[in-house]
């Protein structure tokens, strides 16, 4: 079945690198070196200090869940699996990102632990562009 959700554009200057590591199965994350912090989502300007001096580089994929909520409804092709979980994860690096998460019941949210630890996964939506998703490992 073909994938039914949106899907980014890979070739977009900025993000490039960021959806070049999903395709390989790896998390890349712009870093300032002016201030060796990661951030997430990827921008030119780094938002803690405003340097321009910026590289990428891998990270480990692994965090925590900082909060979640279900989602009942949803449209498009998202709207064939709800109820489903969305969450903020707080990156072993320090940043946060925003995913559906996987490996969790959402009927039962109560089962559903803050601070629980997450892993980065990547599924397949077309030939050349694999999205981020986190499941629960504890």
């Amino acid at each position: 079945m073909a994938y039914n959700k949106p899907i980014p554009d890979p070739e977009q200057y900025i993000t490039k690198p960021f959806w070049d590591g999903c395709k390989e199965g790896k998390l890349m994350l712009p870093r300032c070196t002016t201030c060796n912090r990661t951030h997430f989502y990827p921008r030119a300007i780094c938002p803690f200090c405003q340097s321009d001096s910026l590289e990428w580089v891998e990270v480990s994929g692994e965090g925590y869940i900082h909060t979640f909520a279900v989602q009942h409804r949803a449209f498009g092709g998202w709207a064939e699996e709800t109820p489903f979980v969305t969450a903020f994860i707080d990156l072993k690096e320090g940043d946060r990102m925003l995913t559906v998460l996987r490996g969790v019941d959402p009927l039962k949210p109560e089962d559903i632990k803050i601070g629980a630890k997450v892993k980065i996964e990547f599924e397949e939506a077309s030939d050349t562009v694999s999205l981020p998703f986190w499941r629960v490992v504890e």
